[in-house]
């Protein structure tokens, strides 16, 4: 895609990680944007020059990935540019109800991210998988009662946060396949936003590159690529 002052622009490594639920608030919106794929080495020394050699050159306030450029607006912080996409789009919520619930998923969709980020870093991953298995449950059926009977978590309207929770959601579900057979209506959330026509297209599109993680019990991307590399970033 050739780059115009229309075109955003969003920088992040050349996995899914951070960005996979920016690229689909982006598709899902017709979001004009192209993508600036910043390549991760090889173990052991995974080298990170692609990145580090123009990350101070970007004029970005806090440099990180990923990054959005959008005009004269230069966003870092992944939940930063969701919002900034949602609010263009009318996807924060709309009520007060709404966008208390925004902001609450939002910040507890994280916290449940890190979860499964600390577990993927450790150098004790199998010891401690077990024990992360073992409340998986409590922590996946405060979502389910949250969501209770609403067709998204702010309610009756997508908002941003759908996307985030989708995509975390998602990882779990790759490390453990059937860690939401208990809560038909989380099922239910992954169904109808994977239904969602632009998502479908997206998620089709991008083949076994970025949907397919799960080797035997643990992610290897998850292991050895994605969290990995971004944390090194």
């Amino acid at each position: 895609m050739s780059m115009s002052e229309s075109t955003m622009v969003l920088g992040y490594w050349d996995i899914r990680g951070l960005a996979h639920a920016i690229r689909m608030l982006l598709e899902f919106t017709d979001t004009s944007y192209e993508e600036k794929r910043y390549t991760c080495g090889e173990a052991p020394d995974y080298d990170k020059s692609q990145w580090l050699d123009v990350k101070f050159k970007l004029d970005l306030d806090f440099p990180n990935l990923p990054y959005l450029v959008d005009g004269k607006n230069k966003i870092t912080q992944s939940n930063a540019i969701l919002r900034y996409i949602a609010r263009k789009h009318n996807m924060c919520g709309d009520t007060e109800e709404e966008k208390i619930r925004v902001d609450i998923m939002e910040n507890q969709i994280m916290d449940f991210r890190m979860q499964l980020v600390r577990l993927c870093y450790s150098s004790d991953l199998e010891t401690l998988k077990p024990q992360y298995l073992e409340q998986l449950p409590g922590q996946l059926k405060q979502f389910s009662l949250f969501l209770g009977k609403f067709s998204w978590f702010a309610g009756e309207k997508l908002t941003f946060v759908d996307f985030l929770t989708y995509d975390v959601l998602d990882q779990n579900r790759m490390f453990e396949p059937k860690c939401l057979d208990e809560f038909p209506n989380l099922k239910a959330f992954m169904c109808r936003f994977e239904a969602l026509e632009k998502i479908a297209n997206y998620i089709q599109s991008l083949g076994l590159k970025y949907a397919v993680q799960v080797k035997d019990v643990i992610s290897q991307e998850i292991q050895t690529g994605d969290l990995r590399r971004a944390k090194n970033k």
